[in-house]
């Protein structure tokens, strides 16, 4: 009996290690810039920076005040950091219209993209927005949060503080 439990705690702490040890990355899938050429959120994710993408929407308040909020400081984190931001919009085809727009009003300061058939929610695994997920220099994904309040940008540089080599 007593090597059945040194088997078993052994198979278990194996697989807990590995399992540990497994991180998780962005999907390989291709979206499109606003300029409507395609581009694989690879290219960002393996770029060797430290990337936070933010999924959004033009209907979502909490999101663009997320996205205001993050340009504020955004110039601070890309000079301190070496910190690149993707902003994914997750808006339909028929309400993708309003993007550039919108973008160019807010003055937003970092790269958005595209994914009007939700590819990346659906690969990634979530649902609601606004979706924020930091990557290290390697693509890993490192920390991850749903929904926005004030002082949640805090919390991401703080994250984004540790990965600083």
């Amino acid at each position: 009996m007593k090597l059945f439990k040194n088997v078993a705690l052994f198979l278990f702490l194996t697989f807990s290690m590995q399992s540990f040890a497994q991180t998780q990355q962005v999907p390989d899938i291709s979206i499109k810039k606003l300029d409507g050429s395609t581009v694989n959120i690879q290219d960002y994710a393996k770029n060797g920076k430290i990337t936070v993408l933010s999924f959004w929407a033009t209907w979502c308040k909490p999101c663009k005040l997320e996205l205001d909020v993050i340009n504020e400081i955004y110039g601070d984190w890309v000079e301190e950091y070496d910190v690149e931001l993707v902003a994914i919009t997750i808006d339909t085809r028929r309400a993708l219209a309003k993007v550039p727009g919108l973008v160019a009003s807010k003055g937003w300061e970092f790269e958005v993209l595209s994914d009007s058939n939700s590819k990346l929610p659906q690969a990634m695994g979530f649902q609601t927005i606004p979706q924020t997920y930091l990557l290290d220099q390697e693509g890993n994904i490192v920390f991850s949060h749903s929904g926005y309040a004030p002082g949640d940008e805090e919390e991401l540089e703080e994250e984004i503080k540790k990965l600083v080599k």
